[in-house]
Order: structure tokens, then C-alpha cells, then sequence
């Protein structure tokens, strides 16, 4: 049986999952996701290269990067994961941006350290606490297979997606774009995959649904953020937010309020 487990506490969301069938799709979040998968194999393909994470293996996304996920076989996987926005993880580590350059690594003390906090956040203990751990978190990321630099400037990229977050309440205006850049339809698209990993239809999509999530967080009103992001109705707006969340976004609504 499929089971997510959302919860969140001092600005960090927990997820606890077990699952056998279900596939993510491909997707990105704007936070830094990190994870430790306790029971099976766990793959994904991330930047176009396939990834395993095994028991006690530590998953290491940065923001923004392309991922999908399943589990290697029927016996399925247990997992836990972490998301911590970008912003969070400066203020505590304090350098310009932590990238992660190994997408898995096997540490046992930064698996204890995000096992810690997850169980924290999922069973709902003092947030003085979670951030403590959260400190402590960040501390041991930043010294462990870490590469800390600038990342990288491409103008193109950083304009294309700057036009797509002003338009999330509708469809994805896609003659605007071409047009703003001078390119054909398909060269546009060619471009936008070949630098950000995914289409410009499904990082469009993925947004809407990310900030649709940020909304449920805030005003916990599902059918507000149906009409907020532009999405036909709330059949729709769960089709895709389970598609990435791997629960609807009216169940999220009710982890969030446990």
C-alpha cells in the first residue's frame, strides 16, 4: 500500500513515504531536498543519468534539479525526505550557495542527522528543537561532499522561467516566449530542455503546482489555489499535485492540519 506522510515545522517539510507502484513523474522543487531510503531501492534519473540509492543511501537533490522516482522492484521502498528552502540553508551555513556535486552518498552520521530531524518534525516535537537539528543538519552537509559555488549564470534560463512565474494563474503562453527571444517554437523548446533538464510545458506545470503547495500551506484552501494558479478544477489540480507529491492536494491539506 502506497502511504505519504506530510508534515512540516519550523519552515522545514518532512516526508515519511513507503511505496511498491507508484511513479513520480518528472519534476523539480525549489527547495534542497535530502533523504536517507531505509527499506529497498530506490531510482531515479537525475540530469539524464540514472541514480540507485540502496538501504541507508543518502539523496541528495539541489534546487530546481530534475528527478523522477520509483521503486527498483515489487518489494518497494521506505524513505524519508526533507525540504528546506534555499534562503533557510544560507542563513544557518552562511556562504553564498551550497551545491551538492555527488547525488548519493552513504554517511552515517548524516543519515543519523536527517533521520533525527524528520522524526522531530513527523511527530510534532517543539520547533526550538527541529531547528536545532536543522542547525546541525546544515552544518553537516556543508562538510560533506559538498561544492560550494555560484551557480551558474545563464541568462536565457533565468528569463525564460522569470516570464513563466508571472504567468502561473494562466496557461503557458508560449508564443510570448518565442517571441521574447526570437527563436522558433521547437527552437525554443530545444534550448529550454537541453539547459534546465525538462520541457518548458513540464517545468511550467511543476511550478503551478509548487506554488499551489506553497498556498495550501499558507491559507489552507484548496479550491482558492485551483483558482489562483489557473487550474481547471480540483480533479486537476490533484492529478498533477499527486503526480509529484505522490497525495492529493486535498489530503496534503489535511497532513498539514494533524
Amino acid at each position: 500500500m502506497e502511504q505519504f506522510n506530510y508534515r512540516k515545522s519550523a519552515e522545514i517539510l518532512a516526508l515519511s513515504a513507503s511505496m511498491t507502484d507508484f511513479t513520480y513523474k518528472k519534476h523539480c522543487h525549489e527547495e534542497y531536498a535530502v533523504g536517507v531510503t531505509l527499506r529497498g531501492i530506490q531510482q531515479y534519473t537525475l540530469d539524464g543519468t540514472r541514480q540507485a540509492s540502496h538501504r541507508n543511501g543518502v539523496m541528495l537533490f539541489n534546487p530546481e534539479q530534475v528527478h523522477d522516482g520509483s521503486s527498483y522492484d515489487r518489494a518497494g521502498i521506505d524513505y524519508i525526505m526533507l525540504y528546506i528552502k534555499p534562503d533557510l540553508m544560507t542563513e544557518i551555513v552562511g556562504q553564498q550557495e551550497l551545491r551538492f556535486a555527488t547525488p548519493i552518498v552513504y554517511d552515517r552520521e548524516l543519515a543519523h542527522c536527517i533521520c533525527n530531524l524528520s522524526h522531530a518534525v513527523q511527530s510534532s516535537a517543539d520547533e526550538s528543537l527541529s531547528s536545532e537539528l536543522l542547525i546541525q543538519l546544515a552544518n553537516r552537509l556543508s562538510h560533506t561532499e559538498i561544492q560550494t559555488a555560484r551557480r551558474m549564470n545563464n541568462a536565457f534560463a533565468t528569463k525564460a522561467k522569470e516570464m513563466m512565474y508571472c504567468s502561473l494563474d494562466h496557461v503557458l503562453k508560449l508564443d510570448d516566449l518565442v517571441r521574447e527571444f526570437n527563436l522558433s517554437k521547437y527552437q525554443f523548446i530545444r534550448e529550454f530542455k537541453a539547459h534546465t533538464g525538462t520541457s518548458p510545458y513540464q517545468f511550467f506545470l511543476n511550478c503551478k503546482v509548487e506554488h499551489a503547495k506553497q498556498f495550501i500551506e499558507k491559507n489552507k484552501d484548496i479550491y482558492a489555489a485551483v483558482a489562483e494558479f489557473g487550474f481547471t478544477d480540483l480533479t486537476h489540480l490533484n492529478r498533477h499535485f499527486k503526480s509529484v507529491y505522490g497525495i492529493t492536494a486535498h489530503e496534503y491539506r489535511l497532513h498539514l492540519q494533524n
